[in-house]
């Protein structure tokens, strides 16, 4: 996925969610959205480096929106220097790039992708797979943020009730006949492995291995970053 030319500047701090302030290299202080809900465990340290998309749209209230952070040992990383990609909302366009390019086992001959499919209780799926001759295929994408420095992704950064509530929606399909698949979405290349948070949200924990031994798949993919492009590459191992 190629991302808009972004620009480059310092996190001052992130607030009420979806809010963070930021200095410009050219000593230029804005207001940028913050596209991520959850905690941003290890991601929102002040004076980290960070990249801003900018928007000339006239309706929209802020400009600017926060794609990126550098994050470092100080933040739980691996190492020094790793590029985090926060959106969440290029997460399901992350994944459908991966399914289109084979880079997921399993999921040939799928040659239909529909976006945000209502479902199970007022939920909507991020994406329905369809083929001739095949079950259909609930996939939900989790963006993966937060890391230990002994290369351990896990998911939640924060409670989520919604999350348990996906997990249980997409294991009544599978006893429909379906096939369920839910996909982690890893924005950061310093990890080996993805793991449930039970330190942070057990419950969620639980639902994910109970999802799993009910037959709901799980794949966790890691991408390549840089500030022109993300990418999808690496399969992980999910270890619940």
């Amino acid at each position: 996925m190629l991302l808009p030319s972004l620009t480059e500047g310092r996190l001052l701090r992130r607030y009420q969610r979806f809010l963070a302030d930021v200095e410009l290299l050219d000593g230029q202080m804005v207001t940028a959205h913050c596209p991520n809900t959850g905690s941003m465990l290890g991601c929102k340290t002040p004076g980290s480096r960070v990249w801003l998309s900018a928007s000339d749209n006239p309706k929209r209230k802020l400009a600017w929106t926060w794609e990126l952070v550098e994050t470092g040992l100080a933040d739980g990383a691996a190492r020094d220097g790793v590029l985090v990609g926060l959106h969440t909302g290029r997460s399901n366009g992350l994944v459908r790039e991966a399914i289109e390019a084979s880079r997921i086992p399993g999921l040939e001959g799928y040659d239909r992708i529909r976006p945000e499919v209502k479902y199970g209780q007022s939920s909507r799926i991020d994406l329905l797979l369809e083929g001739e001759g095949l079950p259909p295929c609930y996939v939900e994408v989790k963006n993966v943020t937060a890391a230990a420095q002994n290369g351990i992704a896990f998911f939640p950064d924060a409670v989520t009730e919604r999350g348990a509530k996906h997990l249980a929606e997409m294991s009544a399909m599978v006893v429909q006949g379906a096939r369920a698949l839910l996909v982690f979405c890893v924005q950061r290349d310093d990890v080996t492995q993805v793991r449930p948070a039970d330190h942070i949200d057990p419950t969620y924990g639980e639902a994910l291995r109970r999802g799993m031994a009910s037959g709901v798949e799980v794949v966790a993919l890691r991408a390549d970053l840089s500030p022109e492009a993300i990418r999808l590459e690496h399969l992980l191992p999910v270890v619940t």
